[in-house]
């Protein structure tokens, strides 16, 4: 349900490719869902050399097709060919190889080549592996005895002689010298998931990626998953053949069953398994995170208990298999899983991230867990680390201290000294993200606001300097402006004990003496933020609407995902739907007050996930205020939805059964008054189409007339197959023509 705003909405609305048909200065539907007029580019992927003092990257290789790696020189911008596409082409075929991803060995010696990609769940992890040798030119393909196309998460060990990779839940090694393969499980299958995860591990807690290298590449330690006692839940395929085909998936519900998870360690030499004995039920904990301490035979492992609010870290010794409890981080609500331990001073420190004064911040942790000290620091959060320069002693990371829809980068001294002090220039006003070297010398800046387009920069730090432009999306730039569109208006709404941000955009023939039909665009849940100064493709289908005659605006209430403090982030917790629709409620009076332009007769509001579900709750809650509404790929019944996510922010059920019902819009249909439009997709593994079903049930119960659509086979995002895009679009904007009639009056 997450993915609504960030993985649903902007899958159309980054448009991948270069479209190259001319546009005219009218936006149109087709061009964006059908012509791909409006595609950005991309630059990379980079990944910086072990001297840091280039990157390489992917360049077409015009002569023979496929793909050249190149480096380039950060400070002198020249430009070496390190493996042509000529490389790239197997004895046995004609054409090089078609490189997804790429990874390096850590001499910068042999390079990992994905390629032949398969999608699992959300993304594409599992395909071929190829490894080239740079100093033999060797080119081999890996696991040449197992099924291909199932090879997934391949990396070197440390000294680049073997790789380890999951093939069809089981790990294996492979000996680089004679390419001699050794199975290093053998009970995946069915239930027992190795190497990897189920759905909602990889869906909630981000996990995908599941074995980790010993630092002496002797031992692998690994999560193993057993999926036996979850519910099993069957989405049906009706299209593909004369016959249904049931398509079952472990999915656990709020309230049901989790996974048995536990981390083991396997040795290389004789493939035996060890399990350490991590305290508590393993179906009412979550192992979310594991790694190696570098230079050791210890791995920290951290175990989130089911209502998410506590999360015990455990140094553990894979000789002894003897555990330690070093840190445990607890909040009364709710506690999110970072990625930044980076070990410091010969592996005597660690750095962590916290919520502990307010606010997320980096702190600097000794090993026995007695010392903890903020690195960074101040009334603001940390949204990002980006890079840790022990040698230089900043971290390096992600903050916007005076304007939560902006982004620039700071660093602060890893010491705790001194004030933060902001890199990314003022003339860069928008979004920032970085790719910096581990020297913190240079960077890939990438910028983008809300008018401009991704623009890629290789910059020299801390002055920031630009060096060259890698990237600027010059092309669609000038296709966006040619259209002459108003631009998103961010602006401020009080609702009286909370200062809201919003976006507006307004009709290109906007009349202010004329009423317009009010459109929001909603999200609110607290896994994201649609009021952000950034590119979001364009916000073209806003756009577009906006160009039909209405005044698009978009509302984030508390408990969205913006740095705005643990209070704010928090004040959602036990009442998902609830407090969120009472402030886009009221956000929606105070908008209709301010603006003498808007039509109070004539507002609509719509949104995708966590959206639709908004959008449901606002219907059925507050029938006076929004006229029409349409819920795409919703929850209707919070019971449905997967635990890991719903618990975080819900509780369990058991204690807050109450917080579940009035959360639910399914409770409150029976108070519909306006036009309803609700669509989804048959094959939605995140959000069911069950939930579509049993709020269409209770619809009907109440005798409530509405409209519906459904996508069969299509998953969440409502994309696969052809012309899907396009047909959804076009009725949606069907729905609000005819319901919220368009135009100034």
């Amino acid at each position: 349900m997450k993915k609504g705003i960030l993985g649903s909405i902007l899958c159309f609305l980054f448009f991948i490719g270069n479209g190259l048909a001319q546009t005219g200065s009218t936006l149109q539907l087709h061009d964006i869902y059908r012509n791909s007029i409006y595609g950005q580019k991309g630059f990379g992927p980079v990944r910086w050399m072990k001297d840091n003092k280039g990157y390489s990257t992917l360049e077409a290789n015009k002569e023979i097709g496929g793909r050249d790696i190149v480096k380039y020189d950060a400070k002198s911008g020249a430009r070496s060919v390190l493996v042509s596409a000529a490389q790239l082409i197997p004895q046995d075929k004609k054409v090089p190889i078609t490189i997804s991803d790429y990874q390096w060995s850590l001499d910068n010696n042999k390079i990992l080549l994905f390629t032949n990609t398969r999608k699992v769940w959300r993304y594409h992890t599992r395909g071929d592996y190829w490894v080239l040798d740079l100093k033999t030119n060797k080119l081999a393909r890996l696991g040449r005895s197992l099924p291909s196309s199932t090879l997934m998460f391949a990396k070197f060990s440390p000294d680049a002689s073997k790789v380890a990779y999951v093939s069809e839940l089981n790990i294996y090694s492979e000996n680089l010298e004679d390419h001699k393969i050794d199975q290093l499980t053998k009970d995946g299958g069915d239930n027992i998931v190795n190497g990897t995860f189920d759905w909602v591990y990889e869906e909630e807690l981000n996990c995908r990626d599941g074995f980790r290298w010993s630092p002496d590449g002797k031992h692998i330690a690994y999560w193993q998953s057993d999926t036996k006692d979850v519910g099993t839940f069957y989405m049906i395929n009706n299209v593909d053949s004369i016959y249904s085909k049931p398509i079952p998936m472990p999915y656990p519900k709020v309230g049901t069953e989790l996974s048995t998870v536990k981390v083991g360690v396997v040795s290389l030499e004789n493939g035996t398994s060890k399990w350490f004995k991590v305290p508590g039920d393993p179906k009412n904990n979550y192992l979310a995170r594991m790694d190696f301490i570098p230079n050791s035979n210890e791995v920290m492992i951290q175990q989130l208990n089911r209502r998410q609010n506590t999360n015990k870290v455990y140094i553990g010794n894979i000789q002894t298999m003897d555990l330690v409890n070093i840190l445990t981080e607890k909040d009364d609500a709710f506690l999110d899983i970072h990625d930044d331990v980076r070990w410091l001073e010969n592996e005597k420190y660690f750095t962590w991230s916290s919520e502990r004064d307010g606010w997320l911040h980096l702190y600097k942790v000794s090993r026995d867990g007695s010392v903890v000290q903020p690195i960074t620091k101040g009334n603001f959060d940390v949204v990002e680390i980006n890079c840790i320069d022990p040698k230089g002693g900043y971290v390096y990371y992600i903050a916007s201290p005076d304007d939560y829809t902006q982004r620039y980068l700071y660093r602060s001294r890893i010491d705790g000294q001194g004030e933060a002090e902001r890199i990314t220039p003022s003339s860069n006003s928008g979004q920032s993200s970085y790719q910096i070297s581990n020297d913190a010398k240079w960077g890939i800046q990438v910028f983008q606001n809300a008018v401009t387009p991704p623009k890629y920069s290789l910059i020299s730090l801390p002055n920031h300097k630009q060096r060259r432009i890698l990237e600027d999306n010059k092309e669609l730039k000038a296709k966006y402006e040619a259209l002459k569109l108003n631009p998103k208006e961010f602006v401020k709404v009080d609702i009286g004990d909370e200062v809201l941000d919003a976006w507006m955009i307004k009709p290109k023939d906007f009349d202010p003496t004329k009423k317009y039909p009010l459109l929001f665009y909603v999200y609110g849940e607290p896994a994201g933020a649609t009021v952000q100064d950034n590119w979001g493709g364009g916000s073209l289908w806003d756009q577009y609407m906006a160009q039909q005659g209405y005044i698009v605006m978009s509302v984030d209430n508390r408990g969205t995902k913006t740095p705005r403090g643990n209070k704010w982030r928090k004040s959602i917790y036990g009442q998902i739907g609830i407090l969120a629709s009472e402030d886009q409620s009221k956000a929606a009076k105070k908008i209709l007050e301010t603006y003498n332009f808007l039509d109070p007769s004539r507002v609509g509001i719509w949104g995708w996930s966590g959206g639709g579900q908004m959008t449901l709750n606002c219907m059925f809650r507050y029938p006076e205020i929004y006229s029409s509404g349409l819920a795409v790929s919703f929850v209707s019944d919070q019971r449905l939805y997967d635990a890991t996510y719903q618990e975080r922010y819900m509780g369990l059920l058991e204690d807050n059964a109450k917080g579940y019902h009035d959360g639910s819009p399914i409770n409150f249909a029976q108070h519909l008054e306006g036009n309803l439009m609700i669509i989804h997709g048959t094959a939605d593994d995140n959000v069911h189409y069950q939930s579509f079903e049993m709020l269409v049930n209770k619809l009907i119960e109440h005798n409530k007339m509405f409209n519906m659509m459904s996508y069969p086979m299509r998953a969440h995002s409502i994309y696969e197959r052809e012309n899907t895009s396009y047909h959804l679009r076009q009725t949606m904007e069907g729905f609000w023509k005819k319901n919220l009639p368009a135009g100034g009056k």
